[in-house]
């Protein structure tokens, strides 16, 4: 289904496509409890910096292993490693307005998340299940 030209674009692909969905799937079984996950982060400056910080190395790996934009594939992938170091970027560099949004969240917008983040999750494993390493000479 999906051609890429490298084999850790699978590989990743797999990986991140499970971990999406593991957290959609918490999301969506205990969207009361992540509620108030995430309403735990606004009080807890500590939690925030921390959280930042690990973003911003899962990121940075995530970049390093994975700068590939050849194809759909690979562009999704290292997409998502720029996307995880923008997010840990600005949780260091300007916390409070991710923290409102968060504060704010309730258990039917955890839902609607967590149904877009299988989505992605489900996108992210079809191409780690489905997508071949094809080297053009």
């Amino acid at each position: 289904m999906f051609d890429t030209f490298a084999v850790i674009t699978i590989q990743l692909a797999r990986a991140y496509g499970i971990g999406v969905i593991i957290v959609a799937l918490a999301a969506l079984l205990m969207p009361a409890r992540m509620a108030v996950v995430f309403a735990d982060f606004e009080p807890s400056p500590a939690l925030t910096f921390l959280s930042a910080l690990f973003a911003i190395v899962l990121g940075l790996v995530m970049i390093v292993l994975h700068s590939l934009w050849t194809d759909l594939s690979a562009v999704l992938v290292s997409l998502l490693g720029w996307v995880v170091l923008a997010k840990g970027i600005l949780l260091l560099a300007a916390p409070e307005g991710l923290l409102k949004v968060a504060g704010a969240v309730s258990p039917s917008v955890v839902r609607f998340w967590g149904v877009i983040a299988l989505i992605l999750g489900a996108i992210y494993l079809a191409i780690g299940l489905t997508a071949h390493a094809t080297v053009t000479p």
